[in-house]
């Protein structure tokens, strides 16, 4: 028997379950309206008290359908991110969705994917980013992934897209302009201690559980109530640090479908996405005091 002839590995009960409930966020779907309508006073009292959330260029974004693309922190809640949405949604009345989106292993995660899907966010790939906007809706996108939400605190003002240009040929191929979207704080919710590659690599050697679930850290965070704690999925209360927040010039691309081969235009585009989102973070970062107290 050949080597093509070898039976292929079946996938775990791990992995078909994350495949199931992940499906079932493909196709973005209209937001509960009773889920937002309950929480949106909730959000707005955390907003203005919690977090003490200051969100500029509000006149910057376009009156057309774009993709925002940012930077979020604070390990696995990223409040600078749920913080972001629920300020748009409330400054568009709900009339403009903006669709939040989630790694993979967050939309399958039993009572937190179903919260997630309720408030109109979708997974962050392709098929369900492109259905979104060509239904002429909004969606924010963070490349960074969980080594940008998961960074040490010690590079908590670093823009981090991780190399990711996909929201470039994106954009080129929905025809939306992109948004850039600086914002600091969110990486004073909690403190990553450690980003734990070194811990990943170990999970990796036994099972290959962190491989499965994409996640190229397993940071080790200290907040309230752990003082140390290892966290995939959220294991800490959100400390009420300052978030500032401000939506920057959108940029235009070229929606040529022949330009998406070309690696050195779309290399560029990502180039002056990150130096925008940086210069706009070092910006407000030089506002900061104080972490957490801003």
């Amino acid at each position: 028997m050949t080597s093509t002839d070898q039976p292929q590995p079946q996938p775990s009960l791990i992995e078909r379950v994350i495949a199931r409930r992940v499906e079932a966020a493909m196709e973005p779907k209209p937001a509960n309206e009773t889920v937002l309508k309950v929480q949106q006073p909730i959000y707005d009292l955390m907003n203005k008290f919690y977090f003490r959330l200051e969100i500029d260029g509000w006149d910057r974004v376009p009156d057309e359908t774009c993709l925002l693309i940012g930077v979020h922190s604070g390990g696995a809640l990223t409040m600078d991110a749920w913080t972001l949405v629920n300020a748009w949604h409330k400054r568009y009345e709900g009339k403009r969705l903006l669709h939040g989106t989630a790694h993979d292993v967050l939309m399958a995660a039993p009572a937190l994917g179903d919260y997630f899907r309720a408030t109109g966010v979708i997974a962050a790939n392709r098929k369900s980013v492109g259905a979104a906007l060509a239904k002429g809706e909004d969606v924010i996108v963070w490349p960074g992934g969980e080594v940008d939400a998961m960074r040490n605190w010690r590079k908590r003002d670093v823009a981090t897209l991780g190399g990711r240009k996909g929201f470039v040929r994106q954009a080129m191929r929905s025809g939306v302009p992109i948004l850039p979207v600086a914002s600091v704080g969110g990486h004073d919710t909690v403190f990553v201690v450690s980003e734990g590659k070194w811990l990943a690599n170990v999970v990796d050697k036994f099972g290959g559980l962190s491989s499965k679930l994409r996640g190229a850290n397993i940071p080790i965070v200290a907040g309230f109530p752990f003082p140390l704690a290892v966290e995939v999925l959220p294991a800490h209360l959100p400390l009420p640090a300052k978030i500032r927040t401000e939506l920057l010039d959108p940029i235009e691309v070229d929606h040529d479908p022949e330009r998406l081969g070309d690696t050195a235009y779309v290399q560029k585009i990502y180039d002056q996405v990150e130096r925008e989102i940086q210069a706009g973070m070092d910006r407000l970062a030089a506002k900061r005091r104080f972490p957490v107290f801003g």
